[in-house]
C-alpha cells in the first residue's frame, strides 16, 4: 500500500507502483501456499494467471509439493469471463466458489475449466470454502491476494492468521481510493489486533509481517 494507506487508485487500476523486489516477494509468498485465493474483481482488473517463476516451481517440487498452488476464485454473482488469462494456463487446478446466482451461460463455460462450488445463499460462505479446501484438496496454507473487499470479509469472520504488507513510497490521497479494507465508511465489527513479527527495509520500501490475534 501507499504511505497514506491506499492499495490502488480511485480508478482501481492494476497495482504497478511497487518495485521488482516487491513483486518477487509476492511470488515467494505465493510459493509457500497450497492454494492462492483471489476475488473476482481483482482477477478481472489485474487479469493474472497466478503462476510462479520456474525456479520457484522447482523449489516446490523439491519440497514434495505440486509445481504451483491451486488457484481459487471467489465470486458472489459468478459472472467470470472464461477468456481471462487464468483459464488459458494449466499450471494448476482452478477452483471457483460462487452461488447459484451464477448465470447458466457462465456455468456452462466455467465448468469446462474449473471445479465449481455453488451455494444457495447470496454470498459465498468463506469459512465453508476454507473447510472444503482443507478436506477435499488437503490445503493447509491459503495465500489471499485480494482484493480489499475479500480481505475485509475474511477479517470480519476471523479467518486471517497473517498479513504481509509492503509500504511503497507514494501518496495517492482521495476518499475514493480503497484502503486494505476497501471503501466502506463503516468500522470493522471489532478492532483487529496485529502483532509485528518481521520488518525489512529494502531501498525505499518497507516489508512488514503481522500476526493477526484471533478474537475468541
Amino acid at each position: 500500500m501507499t504511505v497514506d494507506g491506499k492499495v490502488t487508485t480511485r480508478n482501481f487500476t492494476p497495482v504497478d507502483f511497487t518495485s521488482r523486489e516487491d513483486k518477487l516477494h509476492l511470488f515467494r509468498q505465493r510459493a509457500l501456499a497450497d492454494a492462492v485465493l483471489i476475488g473476482h474483481t481483482s482477477l478481472k482488473r489485474d487479469n493474472v494467471r497466478l503462476g510462479l517463476p520456474l525456479e520457484l516451481q522447482k523449489a516446490r517440487t523439491k519440497r514434495g509439493q505440486a509445481p504451483a498452488p491451486i488457484r481459487v476464485i471467489v465470486s458472489d454473482e459468478g459472472k467470470i469471463a472464461s477468456r481471462l488469462k487464468i483459464f488459458q494456463s494449466d499450471i494448476s487446478p482452478i477452483v471457483i466458489f460462487s452461488t447459484k446466482r451464477m448465470p447458466r451461460k457462465y456455468h456452462r463455460a466455467l465448468a469446462k475449466k474449473a471445479a465449481l462450488y455453488l451455494t444457495d445463499s447470496d454470498h459465498v460462505d468463506l469459512a465453508g470454502m476454507l473447510e472444503t479446501l482443507r478436506n477435499e484438496y488437503n490445503v493447509r496454507i491459503v495465500a489471499c491476494e485480494g482484493g480489499p473487499t475479500l480481505f475485509r470479509s475474511l477479517l470480519e469472520q476471523n479467518l486471517v492468521d497473517q498479513l504481509n504488507l509492503t509500504i511503497a513510497p507514494y501518496m495517492f490521497g482521495g476518499a475514493n481510493a480503497p484502503t486494505l479494507t476497501g471503501l466502506s465508511k463503516d468500522f470493522l465489527p471489532a478492532s483487529v489486533h496485529c502483532r509485528l513479527i518481521d520488518m525489512r527495509v529494502i531501498e525505499e520500501e518497507c516489508f512488514l509481517t503481522y500476526r493477526i490475534k484471533h478474537k475468541r
